[in-house]
């Protein structure tokens, strides 16, 4: 299996209110970077069986856009085991559902699923429970995608939002490089 992990996109400041913060939308920021990923997964050639969601609003918004941008026709799957509360257990389980599924996008919340993505990454945790998972960082609207097959998962590549605005930015700016001949 093919497993995306991103977490959601820009959504501004946390609000104090919890019930309100639970509906926060992604903000303008938010919107643009889904939209420039997505363009930039579709230009990669990379679609989704799948796409599970954390069913808070600004992951929703996140998964939408991006599986629009990368012809996903499916109704987007959501589930608490990717929520901010979610365990280790409960994303263990929503994977073993998931087995059949080629390529499967799953969309969550900082900090869990970012400790998710290193004990995927350092297997050897469930033998050694107090060493600490291995330490990745994924920043809001960033992608990391991983091979399931057998054994430890394995990294294939992340992609953060400032990488691919800059690459669209030096892409629009100039088509061609300068080169002197001097």
């Amino acid at each position: 299996m093919n497993l995306y992990l991103m977490r959601h996109a820009s959504a501004g400041q946390r609000r104090s209110n919890p019930v309100l913060d639970l509906k926060r939308p992604l903000d303008k920021a938010g919107k643009r970077d889904c939209l420039l990923l997505g363009n930039t997964l579709s230009g990669m050639n990379v679609s989704f069986d799948l796409i599970v969601s954390s069913p808070l609003k600004r992951s929703l918004q996140t998964a939408a856009l991006v599986g629009t941008e990368t012809g996903y026709e499916q109704k987007i799957v959501l589930s608490d085991a990717v929520a901010p509360t979610a365990t280790y257990a409960q994303f263990e389980k929503l994977l073993v559902e998931s087995s059949g599924v080629e390529s499967l996008l799953v969309v969550g919340h900082s900090p869990n699923l970012v400790e998710f993505l290193g004990l995927l990454l350092q297997p050897s945790h469930h033998m050694h429970p107090n060493q600490p998972p291995a330490s990745v960082r994924l920043r809001k609207g960033a992608i990391a995608r991983l091979n399931l097959e057998r054994g430890a998962a394995i990294l294939q590549w992340m992609l953060d939002p400032r990488i691919v605005r800059s690459l669209y930015a030096s892409s629009t700016t100039r088509s061609r490089r300068k080169i002197s001949l001097k």
